[in-house]
C-alpha cells in the first residue's frame, strides 16, 4: 500500500518534488499537494513579463492538470492548512478536514515584507507577489496611475519594469516618470552586483522612463481614503495612486512554527532537508539550511531533488559519494535574469577582496560590463551586465575549482574563446 505524502504549498519546489519523486518512485507514495490559492501551480519568476503583457496567464502554468492526473496526485485548491498534529500525523485544513500522512513536505515559501510605516494600510498600497496583484497593479497602470516602488532589489526592479510596461500598453509608449523606483541604499541590487554593474543597471533603466532615486529612506505614507504619496525621510513627498512595496520576503514558516517545529529565519533542516521531526521535511523558501536561506529557484530545484532520492531511498551517484545517501551541502547563489530588459548575471564573489585579482571588460556606449573575481588562479565570481553570454560557462568554472590559468587573457570575452585557447 503506498504511504501517504503530503505537500503543503504548490509553487516552483513543490512541483519539481512531485517530478522528482515521478520518475524515482512511482507509485511509492500517495501523494495530496495543498495549496491556498485557487489554481494550479505557476512559475512566479514570470509575473514580472505577465505584468508587463510580454506573455499570457497560461504561459505562467508549470505543468497542466492532466500532468498531475498522470502521476496520481490529489491537488486541492484554495484550502490552507490550519494545523498539523505530530503525534498523530494528520494535517487539519481550514475547513475541518484531516488528513494523514506518513511523510509530511513543507513548501510553504515566502510571505513578502511590509514594514509598519505611517499609512501602510491605506488602500493602494500593496505588495507583489501573485497573479491577483498582477492582475491589480497592471489596472492601475493602463489608467495612467502615479506609481512608486519601494525597493531596488529583484523584485522592485521587475516590479518597476512590469508596471511601466504596462502603463505604455494604454498610452502607445512608456510615459516617463509614471513609475518611480525608491531604494534605501546607494545602488540598484546590491547583493548581487558591485558599483559599477549597479550603475550601468540604474542608468539603462532611467533611460526605459523610469524615475530611479537611489539612497531615499521612507517615512510613510499620506492620504486619507486611499494612498496619496510617499514621505522620505527627509521631507519629500512623492505623488503616488499605488505604492507597490517589495523590499524582500521572508520565509513562511507559520505553520512550522505552531507544530513545535524548530524555527530560525526559516525551518530548521538538515543536509537530508528533514526538520528535526524525522517525518517532517522542508524545501525552497521556507527552509533554512546551515543557517542559510534562499530565495531563489535554483536551490530550491537542488533540494528537491535531494528530498526526491532520499524519500526514494536512492543512494548518490556523485563519483565522491558513490553509494551513500543524497545529501544537500547549500547551493552557489547565482543569478542569470533580465532585469528590466537588460540582461544581468551574478554568481559567487563579486566584491575584490583580500588575496584577489580582478579582471574587466566594459563598452559604456554598449551599455557592456564583465567583471571577473580570481583567487589563486581560479575563478571565484563574476558579474556581467548587458552582455550576459557564457553565463553558465562561467558558473561551471566557478563551481568546479578549475585552474583557469591557461585561458586567463581570453576569459572576458567569453567560452569559444577560451576553448580555442585552451586547444
Amino acid at each position: 500500500m503506498a504511504e501517504p505524502l503530503i505537500i503543503v504549498g504548490k509553487g516552483m519546489a513543490a512541483t519539481r518534488l512531485v517530478d522528482e519523486l515521478s520518475q524515482r518512485a512511482l507509485g511509492r507514495y500517495s501523494i495530496a499537494v495543498i495549496g491556498a490559492e485557487g489554481r494550479l501551480a505557476y512559475n512566479r519568476v514570470l509575473l514580472s513579463p505577465l505584468l508587463a503583457g510580454e506573455i499570457a496567464e497560461p504561459d505562467i502554468e508549470l505543468k497542466p492538470a492532466a500532468w498531475w492526473r498522470a502521476r496520481g496526485v490529489s491537488m486541492i485548491y484554495g484550502r490552507s492548512v490550519a494545523g498539523i498534529d505530530r503525534a498523530a500525523r494528520t494535517v487539519t485544513l481550514e475547513d475541518g478536514l484531516v488528513l494523514p500522512y506518513g511523510k509530511l513536505v513543507l513548501a510553504t515559501g515566502s510571505k513578502p515584507l511590509k514594514p509598519p510605516f505611517p499609512g501602510g494600510d491605506l488602500p493602494g498600497v500593496a505588495t507583489f507577489r501573485d497573479t491577483a496583484d498582477v492582475g491589480m497593479m497592471r489596472a492601475y497602470a493602463q489608467r495612467g496611475a502615479r506609481i512608486v516602488v519601494i525597493g531596488g532589489g529583484l523584485l522592485g526592479l521587475e516590479a518597476a519594469y512590469g508596471l511601466s510596461k504596462a502603463g505604455g500598453q494604454r498610452a502607445g509608449q512608456v510615459t516617463p516618470g509614471q513609475v518611480t523606483l525608491l531604494h534605501l541604499v546607494d545602488r540598484l541590487m546590491e547583493r548581487q552586483l558591485d558599483a559599477e554593474g549597479a550603475g550601468l543597471l540604474a542608468a539603462a533603466i532611467t533611460a526605459r522612463g523610469i524615475d530611479v532615486r537611489l539612497s531615499s529612506a521612507t517615512k510613510g505614507f499620506v492620504g486619507t481614503d486611499k494612498v496619496e504619496g510617499v514621505e522620505l525621510q527627509d521631507g519629500t513627498i512623492i505623488p503616488a495612486d499605488l505604492v507597490v512595496i517589495a523590499i524582500g520576503v521572508r520565509p513562511n514558516a507559520d505553520l512550522a512554527r505552531a507544530a513545535g517545529l524548530a524555527v530560525n529565519r526559516g525551518i530548521v533542516v538538515d543536509d537530508a532537508m528533514a526538520s528535526e521531526d524525522a517525518n517532517i521535511f522542508a524545501i525552497g523558501e521556507c527552509a533554512e539550511h546551515r543557517g542559510q536561506v534562499y530565495g531563489l529557484v535554483e536551490p530550491a530545484y537542488e533540494q528537491a531533488r535531494v528530498l526526491a532520492m532520499r524519500l526514494a531511498g536512492q543512494k548518490s551517484a556523485g563519483q565522491e559519494s558513490a553509494g551513500t545517501e543524497a545529501a544537500y551541502a547549500g547551493s552557489l547563489l547565482a543569478t542569470n535574469l533580465k532585469v528590466s530588459g537588460v540582461g544581468v548575471f551574478s554568481a559567487g564573489e563579486f566584491e575584490a577582496g583580500e588575496g584577489t585579482e580582478v579582471l574587466v571588460l566594459r563598452d559604456p556606449a554598449a551599455g557592456i560590463y564583465r567583471k571577473f573575481v580570481l583567487r589563486d588562479g581560479r575563478l571565484a565570481g563574476c558579474v556581467l551586465v548587458g552582455d550576459t553570454q557564457g553565463a553558465l560557462f562561467y558558473l561551471g568554472l566557478i563551481r568546479s575549482g578549475q585552474d583557469i590559468s591557461a585561458i586567463r587573457a581570453d576569459l572576458p570575452f567569453g567560452e569559444p574563446y577560451c576553448i580555442r585557447e585552451a586547444a
